[in-house]
């Protein structure tokens, strides 16, 4: 899925001029207050990705939102394009050096904040500039692209709100670690493997993920780990560079037309529509038979391959697809 442009319309068009400035003057009041009290000290790289949950939006969010840009990475624990979307966001925050603040916030723990946000699907990324919530992207997203959107935010925040962003304190090291050291001692035979296929990933290298994913089962066919990133790769191969549009345009249009709704759960599963995305399939066995069926039922077991085979809503969904098959 292409990930939603970034619209900076809510600061820099002339119908907001004034909630900007307003915006602005609280940001520089708020900063001000913060040096009074002592803030506005260095932060180390670690304290640039934060936990935030609904009790603590006002302070971590919408008060720190007047010294840096706060961008809010909303996810879940079974989400997995959200898996392959916060690392990068983490690691970007550190290689920004205090230019924005990442806050991740767990939809499942904090469905008030999700439905405030009015957020259909995750991963969804925010940003919250001097007060000003603005959308960044939905659904997976390249780095590239991530990169612009980031340059774009601190381009604006720095020039309508004068927001510079955090000093962050160069004694520590990003990168040095317990992560570090767990990557220098491997605990098992496919380690550098596994680590190659999400570096690829990272990269947006899919092709190179889903080769070095198939090396490990070439030799462990069992490995669960290689098992759910190659699910995972080539999940994110076949939705690349599709138009959302045009996919659910067919799929809408063509109900008999099993490639159509297979491309649709596709793209249904990565913008975090997992219920959709599995409903779609189901509902096509029902009325397919042969091979046609079969083709809709091999797909749909390798979505449940990408969720998770102890998600409530695989398990759900086994029990549909059985009715559907008997």
């Amino acid at each position: 899925m292409q990930p939603r442009n970034m619209s900076m319309s809510g600061v820099v068009d002339l119908a907001a001029v004034k909630a900007a400035q307003e915006a602005k003057t609280k940001a520089e009041q708020a900063r001000a207050e913060s040096v009074r009290q002592g803030g506005g000290g260095a932060v180390s790289p670690a304290g640039l990705v934060i936990d935030v949950d609904e009790a603590g939006f006002e302070s971590e969010i919408l008060q720190r939102s007047a010294e840096v840009p706060v961008v809010i990475d909303f996810w879940a624990e079974w989400c997995e394009p959200c898996k392959q979307l916060s690392p990068v966001l983490e690691r970007l925050a550190v290689e920004y050096n205090g230019r924005f603040l990442l806050a991740k916030v767990d939809v499942d723990a904090n469905q008030m904040l999700m439905q405030q946000f009015g957020i259909q699907g995750i991963p969804a990324v925010f940003a919250v500039v001097a007060g000003q919530a603005l959308p960044l992207f939905q659904g997976a997203a390249g780095e590239a692209q991530i990169r612009q959107t980031l340059d774009q935010l601190v381009q604006v925040a720095e020039e309508r709100f004068g927001l510079t962003g955090l000093t962050v304190d160069p004694e520590a090291v990003p990168g040095e670690g317990p992560a570090s050291s767990d990557a220098e001692e491997p605990v098992g035979p496919y380690d550098a493997l596994l680590e190659a296929a999400v570096r690829a990933m990272d990269a947006g290298d899919l092709g190179g993920a889903i080769q070095a994913y198939k090396n490990v089962l070439g030799d462990d066919p069992g490995n669960p780990e290689a098992q759910l990133g190659l699910a995972q790769a080539e999940l994110l191969h076949r939705v690349q560079g599709l138009d959302p549009q045009q996919v659910r345009a067919d799929a809408a249009g063509k109900p008999k037309d099993i490639q159509a709704q297979i491309t649709a759960a596709d793209l249904d599963l990565v913008g975090g529509h997992v219920e959709d995305a599995f409903g779609r399939l189901i509902e096509t066995v029902g009325r397919t038979a042969g091979d046609d069926r079969d083709a809709v039922r091999v797909r749909l077991l390798e979505l449940f391959e990408v969720v998770g085979a102890e998600d409530p809503r695989v398990v759900a969904a086994r029990r549909a697809l059985a009715r559907a098959l008997f």
